[in-house]
């Protein structure tokens, strides 16, 4: 009995017992609006970089399968043809059959009269010719045809590619953005209030560190005003100022950054690329000091934004999902460089 009460009361001791905290996670430190804004940012920064991705995959796919379609309209108008080809080669090949295949020499020979013979010698030896050319485009066409099928595989699998592509971006931009809607939904909404208060104050001091750079003091003193495609470029940009940005829209409720500025530019009668990658590489560039109204002035190291630039040093864009299209600075953002449609 004492052994059995014994055991007992050690079994109580060590339920009693604290239990070690070895594998617990220690508590996080609560994280600051600076600490949240900068993820945000972040996020949206790599949700606006696969947006480019996925733009210009999309257009490549849209080009691709127009090309594929063309393609196969080819395909069938030169399959047609070759068809026809052997059928006349087959007839040829016939002719010559049931002829005995009897040269016109032996038919001279064999003949009994010689001119009805060089009249079918002559009729002969254009029936060569055109066989000859039967054969020769024959050979042509197959040759062709099997250039159109190589081209239309090597579309096809680009068109498979750019689709993979897209749908990965796609991907990613769904994730980013998610992560980001739940970080703000996370915050209470004084604390979303003075989270847009910090985005607009680190774009203030972007942009007053900008104003005293040599650039903007030479832009100041050249002031150039727009053309009259610059003037309606602007016009539009600037009538859309309140409306959302929404990711991969074109307008004409909600844009995205480079919707934007094509949408503006369509409207002065100019066509631009889709995206801002897009516009940064092909579109023509100017120096930051000569840029005047309608100019695209292209942001960050991978050209992931674009603005139009309205004068006085502002320019009208798109910033992210959850803002509006609005009026910035210039300089309120790293800028990479300026390019002029018109």
């Amino acid at each position: 009995m004492k052994r059995t009460a014994g055991l007992a009361c050690a079994v109580l001791l060590l339920l009693a017992a604290p239990v070690p905290a070895a594998h617990a996670d220690p508590p996080s430190p609560r994280r600051t609006l600076q600490d949240v804004r900068a993820e945000v940012d972040a996020l949206y920064r790599q949700a606006e970089r696969a947006t480019g991705t996925y733009n210009a995959a999309h257009e490549r796919v849209l080009a691709q399968q127009k090309e594929i379609v063309a393609l196969a309209r080819v395909i069938d108008r030169e399959q047609a043809r070759l068809r026809t080809l052997t059928a006349q080669a087959g007839a040829l090949a016939r002719a010559q059959y049931r002829g005995g295949g009897i040269g016109p020499g032996v038919g001279l020979l064999l003949g009994d009269d010689p001119d009805a013979f060089l009249d079918g010698l002559v009729l002969a030896d254009r029936g060569a010719q055109a066989a000859n050319a039967t054969i020769d485009e024959l050979r042509t066409t197959t040759a062709e045809l099997g250039a159109y099928a190589h081209s239309a595989t090597v579309a096809w699998e680009r068109l498979m590619a750019d689709q993979k592509k897209a749908a990965d971006a796609k991907r990613e931009i769904t994730t980013r953005l998610a992560r980001a809607r739940t970080l703000l939904a996370g915050l209470e909404a004084r604390e979303r209030a003075r989270l847009e208060r910090l985005e607009d104050e680190a774009a203030y001091r972007s942009q007053v560190a900008w104003l005293r750079t040599d650039a903007a003091a030479r832009l100041r003193r050249n002031a150039a005003g727009a053309t009259r495609q610059g003037a309606a470029a602007v016009a539009f940009a600037t009538a859309q100022i309140g409306k959302p940005y929404r990711w991969g829209a074109g307008g004409p409720a909600a844009y995205d950054c480079s919707a934007l500025t094509q949408a503006a530019w369509r409207a002065a009668g100019v066509g631009i690329p889709r995206t801002s990658q897009e516009q940064w590489r092909l579109l023509p560039r100017v120096p930051v000091a000569s840029m005047r109204p309608g100019d695209l002035v292209v942001y960050f190291e991978d050209a992931g934004h674009v603005g139009i630039y309205v004068g006085d040093g502002a320019i009208v864009h798109a910033p992210r999902p959850g803002r509006r299209i609005t009026m910035a600075g210039a300089g309120s953002m790293p800028i990479l460089g300026v390019v002029r449609p018109g």
